[in-house]
């Protein structure tokens, strides 16, 4: 494993509950030119079958840059790559990924993206960008799969010596990512006692876009966007949360976004498009969420995402 440490280094209709049809204004073919986002997780520690953990794929000119690692990431990407006849989202493609913080449900996919592309033909090493402690943790899974490796290499499996290392980069805020197709900056957010979270913008030729990660209502999310094209924003239902334990607010009072208050941080922002993803819906509907959104003053656009959906 390669371990780097960064220091600081950037349509007008509402939709209640987007899928993949909405987007059917974009030929599957051309997915390949362009920015466009594609939500292959959206759900959160809760056992939906139809919600995979949260992992993001932003695709720039046919290359996926990936934001977590969410349980199903592989396997998502590849429903999205057939769907979409998306070579990008291919297993043997996904070598980029940036990690927005280190809760499980954010980070099970991980030794899924390090060792299944490689067994399907990457041949490159997996490059791991995230907070403090990604390090610690990358270290840790090289190490639990180490006879999966050897057993692979030293085996009969057709293989490479390459595809299933790591070149993992513990981040600061700032821009932490270039090339010649996107610039990325890691947004600092507040996120319950973690001493380290992200947000992630992605600066295209054609595009800004930014992905909030888990966070509570956040200046420096505003800030990043400031007009963005996209805006992908974390939520729970204001109306549900009202439901739960004491406890239970406590807690999503101090980690996460509120329907009402997102839709305060949305107005300020001014995103084209608001996307709600790891949705804590706790009992409402995806309509009732967009109108708590609304309650708070956004009157922007709204998509409330599903897996595989495109922007």
């Amino acid at each position: 494993m390669t371990v780097t440490r960064i220091g600081v280094l950037a349509t007008t209709l509402s939709v209640a509950c987007s899928g993949p049809a909405d987007r059917a204004d974009i030929p599957p073919a051309r997915l390949d030119r362009g920015t466009h986002v594609v939500l292959l997780g959206t759900g959160n520690p809760n056992a939906n079958p139809e919600r995979s953990g949260p992992a993001t794929a932003v695709v720039v000119d046919g290359h996926a840059y990936l934001v977590d690692a969410g349980p199903g990431i592989v396997r998502r990407a590849a429903a999205a790559a057939t769907r979409y006849n998306l070579d990008a989202l291919l297993a043997r493609n996904l070598d980029i990924v940036f990690i927005t913080h280190l809760h499980s449900d954010h980070t099970l996919g991980l030794p899924a993206l390090i060792f299944s592309p490689w067994v399907l033909d990457r041949d490159v090493p997996l490059r791991v960008y995230g907070p403090p402690g990604i390090v610690d943790m990358t270290d840790h899974l090289e190490a639990a799969w180490r006879l999966d490796v050897r057993n692979r290499i030293d085996g009969l499996q057709p293989t490479n010596p390459d595809g299933y290392k790591v070149d993992v980069h513990e981040i600061a805020p700032g821009e932490v990512y270039a090339d010649r197709r996107v610039r990325v900056t890691a947004i600092p957010v507040p996120h319950g006692s973690w001493d380290h979270a992200f947000g992630y913008r992605f600066d295209t030729a054609d595009r800004r876009i930014v992905i909030s990660g888990d966070a509570t209502p956040a200046e420096s999310l505003v800030e990043a966007c400031n007009g963005c094209d996209l805006l992908v924003h974390e939520v729970y239902s204001e109306a549900g949360w009202q439901q739960r334990s004491p406890e239970w607010q406590r807690y999503h009072a101090y980690a996460h976004t509120s329907s009402v208050a997102l839709g305060r941080l949305a107005a300020e922002a001014r995103p084209g498009l608001l996307v709600l993803y790891h949705q804590l819906a706790m009992g409402s509907t995806p309509e009732e969420i967009e109108a708590e959104v609304r309650a708070g003053g956004y009157r922007g656009p709204i998509a409330y995402g599903n897996d595989l959906d495109v922007y």
